[in-house]
């Protein structure tokens, strides 16, 4: 046990990881997860009041931008700034849109795939020329896009194009690696507008419903954005986190 543990301890040493919607949330957790491992991190939010909350909770030596990831002039001019890196990880995304077709208002349809698709097609755009040789690109996705259910028909949208997005990006890009990881219901901040006492019941209840008997942690959704970083020869794919729940 100490062998392995002296191994991935320091995996990631002298390694950069830039982590775009890393100040909370799965990519608060890859950014803690890469710390431990050596890694010399990056964290991008929107909001400087986020950014600084989670520099002052990594290791010191952590840089924090407020990047807003829609705009393309800020997006191009952080890369243009930020040098060479190992790996760049994009979990940025407000919570997504649960309605009805009927009632979908376009507008915030069209907010929602500036940031999730179109701040990650941009990331890829500016951000894999500062990549260093033997690095990765890891994008976000959701089981939405494999198993829709009524009400989600944007969010499964942005999490189809995503994924075709990675398929394209790792021929393109290549030899730099390119995956996404495709997420199920996660404990983290995206459920944070749903009442307390129901978010409790709703996490119960999910997690009573999964083969593995529990919710998702942040902390497993960031296991997968490290084993994509670690390994050296997946591109293209996209990995499932979710419990089992497209499996019930």
């Amino acid at each position: 046990m100490q062998t392995i543990e002296n191994e991935y301890g320091h995996r990631f040493k002298d390694k950069r990881v830039v982590i775009l919607g890393g100040t909370s949330g799965i990519g608060f957790a890859t950014a803690e997860a890469a710390a431990r491992e050596g890694a010399n991190l990056v964290v991008v939010s929107s909001k400087k009041e986020n950014v600084d909350r989670a520099v002052s909770r990594l290791p010191e030596g952590t840089k924090g931008c407020a990047v807003d990831l829609t705009n393309e002039e800020q997006v191009r001019t952080f890369f243009s700034n930020i040098g060479e890196f190992d790996h760049l990880v994009f979990t940025a995304g407000d919570p997504m849109m649960i309605e009805n077709l009927d009632i979908t208002d376009i507008g915030t349809a069209q907010q929602l795939f500036n940031l999730r698709y179109w701040g990650a097609f941009m990331a890829a755009k500016y951000g894999s020329q500062n990549i260093r040789r033997g690095g990765s690109l890891t994008l976000t996705s959701g089981i939405a896009g494999a198993r829709p259910q009524k009400g989600v028909t944007v969010a499964a949208s942005i999490c189809g194009a995503v994924e075709s997005l990675t398929r394209a990006l790792a021929v393109e890009l290549s030899p730099l690696r390119v995956n996404t990881v495709s997420f199920g219901i996660m404990r983290t901040e995206f459920w944070n507008e749903v009442p307390e006492k129901h978010r409790s019941i709703m996490y119960n209840n999910v997690g009573e419903s999964l083969p593995v008997g529990r919710i998702g942690e942040p902390e497993d959704g960031a296991e997968a954005f490290l084993y994509l970083m670690r390994e050296n020869y997946s591109t293209g794919q996209i990995i499932v986190v979710d419990g089992g729940s497209t499996l019930v």
